[in-house]
């Protein structure tokens, strides 16, 4: 009978506390020589490592992933942060990317953001 008690936090072990994707605030894109920089700002409630926005990526509609953005430590006091990503290279025809973002804790985000390459 106790581990009827003891069940929901059992199984709440393996599940983050507020845990939640890493939003894309702000996103600049510029070209120079055929290659591109990105410039994404993300917001995320980092809480330290044990959940933070550790990275985002440069997609293509279809999902092909061209570049990733690794972030390799937590935010906590810097928050909404801008990271670079520089000499993308996009596809002929290609007018827009995707930026997904990620999280140590949710992984990558199911939705994504839509930029226009001008």
């Amino acid at each position: 009978m106790r581990l009827l008690h003891a069940l929901p936090v059992l199984l709440g072990l393996g599940l983050p506390a507020m845990a939640d994707p890493a939003r894309i605030v702000a996103m600049e894109a510029s070209e120079s020589g055929g290659l591109w920089r990105f410039d994404v700002t993300v917001a995320h409630a980092d809480t330290g490592w044990e959940d933070y926005a550790d990275g985002w990526r440069v997609e293509l509609a279809d999902g092909t992933i061209l570049e990733t953005r690794v972030l390799a430590h937590p935010h906590v006091d810097e928050q909404p942060f801008t990271r670079s990503l520089f000499d993308v290279a996009i596809p002929d025809g290609a007018d827009t990317v995707h930026i997904r973002t990620s999280t140590n804790v949710t992984g990558w985000a199911e939705e994504t953001t839509i930029h226009a390459l001008d």
